[in-house]
């Protein structure tokens, strides 16, 4: 696993050595950051489930401010730590270690408001719908907001969500990217 472009290009990220979490593959990584981007000019990104928080470094790599890192697992928050040590600007991320739901509101509680938002939740525990809704009531998007997606390729997404349209929806191997703006 690595950056695929950007500041941080060619670094190589670590995975956690467990089945608890599934990094997104660098053909899906370079696949959904080439049709949402594939550069961006500042911004701050959510990213919900950071795993390794190889999507959100790739983010930051392509021009966002800032990353929010939200993961549960211990061990993953380690990897997370390590991945952004390599980007040598620990800055530019903030790292939690919360459950999804708790983190939403911890988020609404600061008044953080987010350009990017990255939703690759573990499949078995999918609650994308609900949690889109939640960041919506708590006010955690901006306007022109950019919503990915990741889920198994079975998973039928809706069309719009609150006030979010589907914009593209794309399927590599078993996973599924649904963007939303």
């Amino acid at each position: 696993m690595r950056v695929i472009s950007g500041e941080y290009r060619g670094r190589r990220l670590k995975s956690l050595d467990s089945d608890q979490t599934r990094p997104t593959t660098d053909k899906v990584k370079e696949s959904i950051f080439n049709i949402i981007g594939p550069y961006f000019e500042g911004g701050q990104v959510l990213d919900l489930y950071a795993g390794s928080a190889g999507l959100a470094i790739e983010a930051v790599s392509r021009g966002m401010d800032k990353a929010f890192c939200i993961e549960k697992n211990f061990a993953a928050i380690k990897v997370i730590k390590e991945n952004i040590a390599i980007t040598k600007e620990p800055e530019k991320f903030v790292i939690k270690k919360m459950d999804a739901d708790k983190a939403l509101e911890f988020l609404s509680a600061e008044q953080e408001k987010f350009d990017l938002v990255l939703l690759d939740p573990p499949y078995a525990k999918q609650k994308i719908q609900a949690q889109i809704e939640q960041m919506q009531r708590y006010q955690l998007l901006n306007d022109d907001v950019t919503i990915v997606c990741e889920t198994d390729k079975s998973v039928q997404m809706p069309e719009t969500i609150g006030s979010l349209q589907k914009q593209r929806e794309a399927i590599y191997g078993i996973t599924q990217i649904t963007i939303y703006q």
